[in-house]
């Protein structure tokens, strides 16, 4: 055909067409191509949405479902003191039941290393055994403490150097294990428990074989022992022996060697439970009631009820530490001395053990019985009888 302008045209026109037409089926393919993309891109979506929707609805009952973790009641034991034996055996009857043990804090030593009971204490001993017994309380152990009680009415509390005499050499502790022993028989009780403190580094040796010694006598006579160790104690180093329940002091973090401040808080607690997991067999903290009252450069340890009683009669403004959980408030005398007291109540007491219990301690001891409110008698038979 000769090429014409029709032709050409015609040509050019028919290019057009093949390219509009290209172009269209290029769109066409490319369009449907996004479609199906578009269209797999949905379904994956869906597919995607589906999923995760039936994942949470499949994982809802169980997450309604799931419990919190059980927490079990407290083994809870006190110590009634032979200077207010009265007032601790009326807590430890509205107590009862609630208490596994009481512990006797009364045995002292004389000029002559001598195991010492004061008078006061053997006047009372038939009424805490009775106490005991009417209560239901578990058992009913003496106490021995390393405070010295001279004829002149003189003291040397915690003394070390009775602890190293006592301890550092076989001779030595085999004749003080066997005056525990006669303690023991003598006056019925059911256990010891070893409450020496300020040990020198150099009698930790002597100590860990006198604990180890002294269970192995009373194991094997049916009784029970328990150590006290300060919260200064290195136990993360010493080898003590199996056996004996161990029981940490948490107190005083503020007390008589410092200014105003509560005898613990949930942080003290919390590293005190840490740090007895490198103590063997069954693991107590010890708490304390009552408080103290900061006037110049003096400290007066009080209870509790004489705390509220101050207050009251003061109309001080109450506040509650958040940190600690205790009570503390100020005021001033007759003389215008300015106080400042901190102390415990029945909420501040429960706190700590459920501070503890949380960090894994189920056994807690509180020192001491005597003048506790009656709503702190309340929240620990609850704390001991009912998981909180």
């Amino acid at each position: 055909m000769p090429w014409t302008r029709r032709s050409i045209g015609l040509s050019i026109r028919s290019d057009e067409r093949a390219t509009s037409k290209a172009k269209w089926r290029c769109n066409e393919k490319m369009g449907m191509k996004q479609v199906a993309q578009s269209g797999w891109m949905t379904l994956v979506l869906v597919i995607v949405a589906v999923g995760v929707g039936f994942s949470m609805w499949m994982r809802q009952p169980a997450m309604q479902a799931a419990a919190p973790p059980a927490r079990t009641p407290v083994n809870l034991t006190a110590w009634v003191v032979d200077w207010q034996w009265e007032s601790g055996l009326t807590d430890a009857g509205e107590l009862g039941k609630a208490l596994s043990r009481v512990q006797a804090f009364a045995a002292y030593f004389d000029e002559s290393d001598q195991p010492y009971f004061t008078k006061a204490f053997q006047e009372a001993l038939p009424q805490i055994r009775e106490t005991a017994e009417a209560a239901g309380i578990g058992e009913l152990n003496l106490t021995l403490v390393n405070d010295i009680v001279r004829r002149d009415g003189s003291e040397s509390p915690k003394d070390s150097e009775l602890v190293s005499r006592l301890v550092s050499t076989k001779e030595a502790r085999e004749k003080h294990i066997a005056e525990i022993e006669a303690l023991l028989d003598q006056y019925s009780f059911q256990g010891v428990e070893i409450d020496y403190e300020r040990i020198p580094d150099k009698d930790w040796g002597y100590m860990t074989a006198f604990y180890r010694e002294l269970y192995e006598r009373m194991h094997a006579k049916g009784k029970s022992l328990r150590i006290v160790l300060e919260s200064r104690a290195p136990v993360e180093t010493l080898k003590l022996p199996e056996g004996p329940e161990y029981v940490m002091m948490a107190y005083n973090l503020y007390g008589t060697h410092s200014g105003p401040g509560p005898k613990a808080d949930k942080a003290f607690l919390k590293k005190l439970a840490k740090r007895m997991t490198a103590v063997p067999g069954v693991k107590t903290i010890a708490i304390a009631a009552g408080g103290f009252d900061w006037h110049g450069d003096q400290v007066t340890a009080i209870t509790e009820q004489q705390a509220v009683k101050i207050r009251y009669t003061n109309g001080s403004e109450l506040k509650r530490d958040a940190a600690s959980g205790s009570l503390h408030y100020q005021y001033t005398d007759d003389k215008n001395v300015k106080h400042t007291v901190w102390y415990a109540d029945g909420s501040t007491l429960t706190s700590w053990i459920d501070t503890l219990r949380q960090a894994g301690i189920s056994h807690v001891a509180v020192w001491r019985l005597g003048e506790l409110g009656s709503g702190t008698l309340d929240k620990l038979v609850q704390a001991a009888t009912t998981a909180m």
